[in-house]
């Protein structure tokens, strides 16, 4: 059996035992509903068409967020880690906010922006551009000082040595960070939706909650799961294609 597939059968049997798990526990006493009601309510709830227009709105927020925060996050890490000025100038005020979780901003958010879908999207762009900017800045000032003085000693400019050396050798760094900023997005956006938002599945969780409606809720929190997990893995499969000399286990 080959390594990759051998992957593939273990992440079944590990999801397979998860639910095995889960089913077990809701028929001996503990207050949860099993698989089936929660795929029951699935159903119901995209017959309705509130499930698809719960998907549409959390994914486009997570998405819109995610990929603002991470298209501003990488040339700033670039800077950062090039550039000792923009290090000095950056880092106080990156270093400053990542003690702040996103989460703690969101009343002052809502209050100079109105309760619209800005707010949200302000607040996942936080999370994932402060997970992101700081493993761009590591990827760049962990480069090897070698390769940067082989390609100067050949004759390379600055321009070229960034282009060819810094930014290949960032790479693995910038999806990691990517990928730790997309789990942020994820977190921020349910808490994001539990104020004021119309659609999404962190409100349809929250409305669950009032009336008990547990079945609700695993659908919300099994969908957040699965789309996370379905983006994470876009997320590695371009890792592996962009970082193919890179040796891996």
């Amino acid at each position: 059996m080959g390594k990759r597939t051998k992957l593939l059968v273990l992440n079944a049997v590990s999801i397979i035992g998860g639910i095995a798990i889960w089913w077990l526990l809701a028929l001996n006493g503990f207050q949860l509903p099993t698989p089936p009601e929660v795929v029951e309510k699935a159903i119901q709830l995209w017959n309705a068409g509130i499930l698809q227009e719960d998907i549409l709105a959390s994914l486009g927020r997570v998405l819109a967020g995610f990929l603002l925060g991470s298209a501003a996050a990488i040339p700033v890490g670039f800077l950062m880690g090039w550039y000792t000025v923009a290090r000095g100038l950056f880092e106080p005020w990156i270093q400053f906010f990542r003690t702040i979780p996103p989460l703690a901003l969101l009343p002052l958010v809502l209050v100079l922006l109105g309760i619209g879908e800005i707010p949200k999207i302000v607040v996942i762009f936080l999370a994932a551009f402060l997970a992101c900017v700081i493993s761009t800045y590591q990827g760049v000032v962990s480069v090897d000082k070698t390769l940067i003085n082989a390609a100067r000693v050949l004759g390379a400019k600055d321009g070229t040595i960034f282009a060819r050396v810094v930014v290949p050798a960032s790479t693995p760094f910038i999806l990691v960070g990517m990928r730790v900023g997309l789990g942020s997005a994820w977190a921020t956006l349910v808490a994001a939706e539990l104020l004021a938002a119309q659609a999404g599945l962190g409100r349809r969780m929250q409305e669950a909650q009032i009336y008990y409606d547990l079945a609700t809720i695993f659908v919300g929190i099994v969908l957040i799961g699965i789309l996370g997990l379905v983006m994470d893995r876009l997320l590695l499969f371009a890792e592996t294609k962009l970082t193919g000399w890179q040796e891996r286990r």
